[in-house]
């Protein structure tokens, strides 16, 4: 298996850069299944977003399971978008308004750049679901370290309208786009970011 993107790096009909498959990771964010005795967890939110991907040849490379915690959903994704073998992140849970969903601050806090409008469109498709209560959703994304993430809800209808409508069909142009910049050049990016204090 390469990991090297140049080996997947070609250019759709429009002339886009592309990274074809993507490798995924994908982080699940519920302190309840993380602090279950049992050894495989039910984890509908991130089954869907597999499932939604590699319906469409990609690869997940890595899921984790973790608490509704600042720290623990940092030093997840962090540690994921600093690996070569993943192109692109997607955390599920933990987007709400209560006191522990934290999800979007601990992603966030990574982003380089940031992409309001999968947030906008996110919440314009979720109207038509849930009405008003799609006002609710922090859904959010952005680049962290030339790697598109995605923080979504953890309801399944959420993460399969995400997925379907969104992100899968738009990723591997965004993966391209974002490691753009290291074709013929050093990695600049991620080695300071690894080297990060």
């Amino acid at each position: 298996m390469t990991t090297d993107t140049d080996d997947r790096r070609s250019t759709d009909d429009h002339g886009h850069d592309i990274i074809d498959p993507l490798y995924v990771g994908i982080v699940t964010v519920s302190s309840s299944r993380a602090q279950a005795d049992e050894p495989d967890p039910d984890d509908p939110g991130g089954d869907t977003i597999q499932e939604c991907f590699e319906t469409e040849g990609h690869e997940v490379h890595e899921r984790l399971l973790v608490r509704d915690d600042y720290s623990s959903i940092r030093t997840a994704v962090r540690g994921l978008v600093a690996r070569r073998d993943i192109d692109i992140v997607l955390t599920t849970g933990g987007t709400g308004v209560t006191a522990d969903d934290v999800s979007p601050e601990a992603t966030a806090s990574l982003f380089e750049r940031e992409l309001p409008g999968f947030g906008e469109l996110f919440r314009s498709l979720s109207w038509d679901e849930v009405g008003t209560r799609a006002m609710a959703s922090r859904a959010t994304a952005g680049i962290a370290v030339d790697t598109p993430v995605f923080c979504l809800p953890g309801s399944t209808n959420a993460c399969r309208t995400a997925c379907e409508q969104l992100i899968v069909p738009e990723a591997p142009h965004l993966a391209g786009l974002a490691t753009r910049h290291r074709q013929g050049g050093t990695d600049q990016s991620l080695s300071a970011y690894q080297n990060e204090e």
